[in-house]
């Protein structure tokens, strides 16, 4: 089994920055892509970025140009920096670890509450 745990979230202005962190632990030898997907209030969990683990990113097309995420593969952790946030970025946060098998096993954390205020 991997654990998926976030960190970070909280409320922030207009035009401000935030910083999210997840950790995966337990069984993580066969997870590649870890990313960060945001769901809305009576919204469909949609992506906001993942990376492999040889650094590939994808970038949802409303966060590109002012997310980026990162990687740290010996601590199995994955970064999300959020700039120029938007009220419209407004939605709880989950982080997910996905392996490379086939089929693919996804694990989930919990969620962080992202809230942005104009």
């Amino acid at each position: 089994q991997v654990q998926v745990v976030e960190f970070g979230g909280g409320l922030v202005q207009a035009g401000g920055s935030l910083r999210l962190s997840c950790a995966a632990s337990g069984s993580i030898v066969g997870i590649n892509t870890m990313g960060w997907y945001r769901q809305g209030p009576g919204n469909q969990r949609l992506l906001v970025a993942d990376i492999t683990r040889g650094g590939s990113t994808n970038y949802g097309e409303s966060v590109k140009g002012r997310f980026a995420i990162s990687r740290d593969n010996a601590e199995s952790r994955v970064y999300l920096q959020m700039n120029s946030l938007k009220p419209e970025d407004t939605g709880v946060y989950y982080c997910n670890a996905k392996s490379g098998y086939r089929p693919p096993m996804n694990y989930w954390g919990k969620g962080t509450l992202v809230t942005v205020s104009s």
